[in-house]
């Protein structure tokens, strides 16, 4: 017994430092779990001459998209991995949160642009590269997901270039987590309810349809589905159920009667297919009688998609595609897809498309692409939720508005701001010396041809000639109150006296810096003087403001308002079809919402040949259509175009797959 006594104490003295040494495992796991995790820059390998987007991409050092999340301080269980590069963000993560202040905003808009672009994407993936793997600061990049209609049309994709990029690059382009695939199938399946009720409604009468609507089970009983709860509170129904109903009742709840001219909700596709514009729908056998003409728009022109980018919750998103509208019924009163019963399979559709896509830039910055909405008859920005989530992160937000700041920046602060409550300190004004030249006069400027010797040889008076567009742009950034920091964004034939000419002229206009950027070719290194003064400027004091008031003012006066203060016109002729829209929208109370200009990007008048920065003109409103859901009213100037068509040579002809790599090739 004791010689077993002394085995048994030998035995717990050795088993007694298994457990220390556990111990010790567990306590410093612990300890490196709770430990902040430092940030480490992905070292670029600079390549002369600078290759093709996608070699560049392709090239790439990346780093594990959990590392990106680890380094920001996401927690792994606030992700929903999609392979090891990208990831979605769960919106919990905001109420982790709340109380963490914010960093800065900062907005990437320019000057009026030329029809091949100025480099506002490159420009801001740069910018955010020098602030985070140069200047050591924590920083998001927030960007669109770009559409496949440019992608493989002429435009080709939105990822930056050169040594400024968001990567994986293809993936960035191409499906990415699948956003605007749910789109599509949310908005056509909003078309197809649409189209459905208006056949049923003719086919059968009021009983018919309430029995169908609400159908008795076996043992009798009748149930609303809780979108029918929501069509009852709208009616002043306050009856939970469908036996209750009067007749009369049965007849407002279950017949939308809707006025087949007043339809607005068309189907979508995200590709560029001009044939499909305008079409012929109904005309299957099951259908005769019903025939009708319709049409599809590009998918980022989808109401959803301007809902996805500008809301702020589920709850909101929800409420807000329950207000979406499709039609008016012949009372004049607003039809929406709630009415429909749709607006809930619509959310359960995009349930997880709220959610941020995680990605990362050359430099391994991190990178938020969420949301795309078309930049012309939408607000072309990025999402709320995916900058309010980076807000909370980072010492620095920088984000991108579509298009000239006539129109991306003018609706990055009259509408986004108006519904994140988000106050930016800076703007960056991205301008180039080709584009000031064709402002001075010089040559048409065409996608896919060569540039004319005026772009490509120094040409100091033409360029001093166009330099009215930038100080535009600079006076109407001002008028918001916000800091102005000039990019020229330098291509390698422009001249040291050229962009000397730019800064010296846009500090006279009242910006706070102008600095030369060659992110394309250096990445973050050559937007390291560009990252210094956006620093300097977003410490420097602002005061914010609107254009104008959404509650005093008219539909009337706020385009006016943006049409004098924005494009300097004399001012605006409303058409018959636009006057009666606005007594309408007026009546449905739609008149407190924002207004969100569709026009030309081309110039700041709608006749996209004048460029510089006209006077002695006047605004043409042809049509004003409603985003009741969205939250705004847009005004159509000029002739817009809602699908664009393919060139004869589509950029997709390069596109291919390298069938013994896999790697796919040609896409820029």
């Amino acid at each position: 017994m004791a010689t077993k006594a002394k085995s048994a104490k030998k035995s717990a003295k050795k088993a007694a430092p298994k457990k220390t040494v556990a111990v010790k495992k567990a306590v410093k796991k612990t300890a490196s779990a709770n430990a902040k995790v430092t940030f480490k820059p992905t070292k670029l390998k600079l390549v002369r001459p600078v290759p093709s987007d996608i070699e560049i991409a392709q090239a790439a050092k990346l780093k594990p998209i959990l590392q990106i999340a680890e380094e920001l301080g996401i927690r792994p269980n606030e992700l929903e991995l999609y392979g090891p590069y990208k990831a979605k963000v769960k919106l919990e993560i905001l109420d982790r949160l709340k109380n963490r202040p914010n960093g800065k905003y900062i907005d990437v808009t320019a000057i009026t642009p030329t029809p091949l672009g100025e480099g506002k994407s490159t420009t801001m993936v740069g910018l955010s590269q020098a602030l985070g793997a140069h200047l050591g600061k924590r920083v998001f990049t927030c960007i669109r997901q770009p559409s496949q209609g440019p992608t493989f049309g002429i435009k080709g994709g939105a990822a930056g270039g050169g040594y400024s990029q968001v990567i994986p690059m293809e993936d960035f382009n191409l499906h990415l987590t699948g956003d605007i695939h749910a789109i599509t199938a949310a908005h056509n399946l909003t078309a197809a309810a649409l189209d459905a009720r208006v056949m049923h409604e003719k086919l059968q009468d009021d009983e018919k349809l309430f029995n169908a609507l609400c159908p008795m089970d076996k043992k009798g009983n009748r149930r609303f589905a809780p979108s029918m709860l929501r069509r009852l509170q709208k009616l002043g129904i306050d009856k939970t159920n469908p036996n209750d109903l009067t007749t009369e009742e049965r007849s407002r709840f279950a017949r939308l009667d809707i006025d087949e001219a007043t339809i607005t909700w068309r189907r979508v596709v995200d590709t560029n297919d001009r044939f499909l514009r305008e079409i012929q729908v109904g005309l299957g056998k099951d259908e005769a009688g019903h025939e009708h003409r319709s049409g599809y728009d590009i998918t980022v022109a989808s109401e959803i998609m301007a809902v996805l980018a500008l809301t702020t919750s589920l709850e909101d998103m929800r409420d807000r595609f329950g207000r979406m509208v499709v039609a008016t019924n012949k009372r004049g009163e607003a039809v929406t897809a709630e009415d429909l019963g749709v607006a809930g399979a619509v959310t359960v559709l995009m349930k997880d498309a709220i959610k941020p896509n995680l990605m990362q830039t050359l430099e391994g910055t991190a990178a938020f692409v969420h949301a795309g909405p078309f930049a012309n008859i939408a607000h072309g920005q990025s999402s709320i939720i995916a900058d309010k989530i980076a807000l909370k992160l980072a010492d620095y937000v920088v984000t991108e508005s579509g298009f000239g700041a006539d129109i991306g920046m003018e609706k990055f602060f009259d509408i986004k701001c108006r519904y994140s409550g988000l106050i930016p300190q800076v703007v960056v004004m991205v301008a180039t010396v080709r584009a000031l030249k064709m402002h001075g006069g010089g040559p048409k400027v065409v996608a896919g041809k060569p540039l004319a010797p005026e772009y490509t040889d120094e040409n100091l008076d033409l360029l001093r000639a166009g330099l009215s567009n930038l100080e535009r742009h600079v006076q109407n950034a001002l008028k918001y109150g916000v800091n102005v920091v000039i990019a020229v964004n330098s291509f390698a034939t422009d001249t040291p006296a050229e962009v000397e000419i730019i800064r010296e002229a846009a500090l006279k206009m009242g910006a706070m810096d102008a600095v030369v950027s060659t992110h394309w070719a250096d990445g973050g290194a050559g937007a390291k003087k560009l990252a210094e003064a956006v620093v300097k400027a977003a410490e420097k004091p602002s005061k914010f403001e609107f254009l104008y008031p959404l509650e005093t003012t008219s539909i009337k006066e706020k385009i006016e308002t943006i049409a004098k203060e924005i494009y300097r016109a004399d001012g605006v002729d409303f058409s018959p079809e636009a006057e009666e829209q606005v007594e309408r929208y007026t009546r449905l109370g739609f008149d407190k919402l924002p207004i969100c200009m569709a026009k030309t990007h081309l110039s700041f008048t709608t006749d996209a040949a004048k460029k510089g920065a006209p006077t002695g003109f006047r605004i043409s409103v042809r049509e004003i259509r409603a985003s009741a859901g969205a939250g705004f009213l847009y005004p159509i100037l000029g002739d817009m175009r809602t699908m664009p068509g393919l060139p004869t040579r589509p950029v997709f002809y390069d596109v291919d797959l390298d069938l013994k790599t896999g790697k796919v090739v040609g896409l820029f």
